[in-house]
């Protein structure tokens, strides 16, 4: 792989992935020629399980905020989270248009509602072209696990650049709108510098099956249930939903959302003509008691097991509306995402014991992915032949089993990029070369109305708290003198519980006192001082006595 020194005499176009790679979730890519931006998708992802206390991850914008002059627009290929969730922060910085099909605009109209501001949203169809100062975008219709999702044709000086999205291919899709071989090819032929195409899936072999496929399931547990039914699955997968409720109405069953974000995804999907469900089959779920279980299905968010969701809140026993009996039946419709796989487990758990059938996508064909697998990749890369290749949207075994895929295919390993988040491609016209140029690109962590103010110092401090708990000691001391007049006393949290180890606080409370003594016969006045001399004492003391290292924080009044 080539790194490029300079650019004398050419400017180039600069791709800069700045989220997406090494990881699931946060996409975010970021073309930029002479004085002109353009931003592909605006996502977010979850946090790991050592992000104590946070609520989401989103891309680092400063590198767009220092060039905010140059920004001429954004273009979102469809409304999953992972590509549209961190818009409203976005937005918040720069007030510039963004370009999206109908349902992923809705989606985004109804985020920028909850954060209270509002965007220049621009509504577009495949195939209808885009200019954003230098760059003309091509949209082009594929097939994802959300209805309304777009691949991108780019025209750039440099060459046409081909961004995937997320794709599957679906050749018997619900909607009846397959992806656009024909356009892809014709590309193909007229020729593609560089394509970057979805990872997800590139370590699974053969192909993606078709959404009919879950439909087929479905028939045959509704089919044979006379029991009540609770299907779960992402609120965005209208085309699941659609599955579902085209299924209740077969066997004649009613159909009651729960959940908010799947009530306001379904009112948005059924207001743009992308939901149909026939009239008197959707029911309040407030008004569910005196429909009998044969004829009653529920559909709620909470396929992921997370602890606020319907669903788990119907396995804990606090909804208001469901409660779990015997013998209903719950269909998780979803794999868990890689992480949740334990939430989700505990769900199931719960379910069981208040005594539900529980069918998930272990047992049966209930799911199926919206990533195309590894010859779904193959057929994309042959229909596209892009001369230079780059895997973005996965961890880093994703791309590198992305990049094999294309060598197999015949592709030079010096014309395959695996890229870091940051890192700078530059493209000129039949070339395509890494720059040692680096741009912010690390991960901002949202916490309640806090965006980037929690870091890794405050991460440490929370795993701290978490693993061993916190010594609180208090002691007021005398200015002129500097003799102790009150404490020191000691407040645990989450360390020990204090009436059942008052020897322990006691003796505790001695060695810090003695330790303040001795700092006083040495002359020792300085706060900061005193402060690490009592850390020091009593993280040895309680070290030595519980083999525990909490954090301890002195607090000194001064009378």
């Amino acid at each position: 792989m080539k790194i490029l020194e300079n650019n004398k005499g050419v400017s180039p176009v600069k791709l800069i992935p700045i989220g997406g790679l090494n990881e699931i979730g946060k996409n975010m890519t970021v073309l930029e020629y002479k004085n002109d931006i353009m931003i592909i998708d605006c996502g977010l992802s979850f946090p790991e399980d050592e992000m104590f206390g946070i609520d989401i991850v989103i891309p680092d914008f400063s590198y767009l905020i220092k060039n905010k002059d140059k920004v001429r627009g954004m273009i979102l290929t469809h409304g999953h989270e992972d590509h549209i969730g961190a818009t409203p922060y976005l937005l918040k910085e720069l007030n510039i248009p963004i370009y999206g099909t109908k349902l992923t605009l809705g989606l985004v109209e109804n985020k920028l509602k909850e954060h209270g501001i509002k965007g220049k949203l621009n509504t577009i169809t495949a195939g209808q072209h885009v200019k954003l100062g230098e760059f003309k975008i091509e949209p082009i219709r594929t097939t994802h696990s959300i209805a309304d999702a777009i691949c991108l044709a780019i025209e750039t000086p440099a060459g046409v650049i081909f961004h995937t999205g997320d794709f599957k291919i679906d050749y018997t899709p619900v909607d009846g709108e397959p992806i656009d071989f024909q356009r892809l090819a014709e590309l193909g032929k007229k020729g593609v510098l560089l394509m970057l195409a979805d990872s997800t899936n590139a370590e699974r072999k053969g192909y993606t099956p078709s959404e009919k496929t879950v439909g087929v399931a479905l028939e045959n547990i509704f089919r044979g249930s006379e029991s009540r039914i609770l299907t779960a699955t992402f609120s965005s997968n209208v085309h699941r939903v659609q599955r579902i409720v085209d299924t209740a109405v077969m066997f004649g069953r009613k159909v009651a959302i729960s959940g908010r974000s799947m009530v306001n995804v379904v009112n948005l999907a059924i207001e743009l003509g992308y939901l149909k469900i026939p009239e008197n089959v959707l029911v309040d779920i407030n008004k569910t008691k005196n429909i009998p279980d044969r004829e009653l299905v529920i559909v709620t968010t909470g396929s992921q097991g997370e602890p606020m969701s319907a669903l788990a809140r119907m396995a804990s026993g606090d909804h208001k509306a469901v409660q779990i009996k015997k013998g209903d039946m719950v269909i998780l419709s979803s794999s868990p995402v890689p992480g949740n796989e334990k939430t989700v487990s505990n769900v199931v758990n719960k379910l069981f014991e208040k005594g539900a059938d529980v069918i998930y996508s272990d047992i049966a064909d209930i799911h199926v992915s919206g990533h195309a697998c590894s010859e779904e990749l193959k057929l994309m890369q042959s229909l596209i032949k892009p001369k230079f290749f780059m895997p973005v949207h996965g961890e880093y075994r994703h791309l590198k089993q992305h990049a094999f895929i294309a060598e197999t295919l015949g592709k030079p390993k010096e014309n395959i990029f695996i890229l870091k988040n940051g890192q700078v491609l530059h493209l000129t016209k039949d070339s395509v070369v890494m720059s040692k140029e680096e741009v912010p690109a690390s991960a901002v962590l949202v916490d309640g109305l806090g965006v980037g103010d929690v870091g890794n110092i405050v991460l440490r401090d929370r795993k701290l708290l978490s693993e061993s708990g916190l010594i609180i000691v208090v002691a007021a001391i005398d200015k002129a003198s500097g003799m102790i007049c009150s404490g020191p006393d000691i407040i645990s949290r989450g360390f020990v519980y204090v009436r059942e180890n008052e020897d322990l606080m006691n003796s505790a409370k001695m060695a810090v006192s003695a330790r303040l003594d001795k700092c006083y016969g040495e002359g020792l006045r300085d706060w900061a001082g005193l402060k690490n001399a009592v850390k020091d004492e009593l993280k040895n003391f309680i070290y030595e006595k519980t083999k525990r290292s909490p954090v301890i924080l002195p607090i000194f009044l001064e009378v």
